[in-house]
């Protein structure tokens, strides 16, 4: 199982190493959120929903989709 974002525990953190889609990794760095910065997740939404990541003193809520794409070291 690749170690990605949506497999990180609540409250854990991990670094950004890549994304595997290049397109949600495009949206991803629009919105700041780079390979190399440190992300932990603070809160998952049930049945599959959101999940809330905290880097950098900034919030950010994202699909599940795309925490599957952000690769972790």
């Amino acid at each position: 199982m690749p170690n990605t974002l949506n497999n990180l525990e609540l409250g854990k953190s991990g670094t950004i190493a890549a994304f595997s889609d290049e397109q949600a990794g495009c949206q991803l760095m629009t919105m700041g959120i780079l390979p190399g910065n440190d992300v932990q997740v603070v809160r998952k939404a049930p049945l599959g929903g959101a999940i809330y990541l905290k880097m950098e003193n900034q919030q950010f809520a994202i699909r599940n989709k795309e925490a599957e794409c952000i690769m972790l070291k």
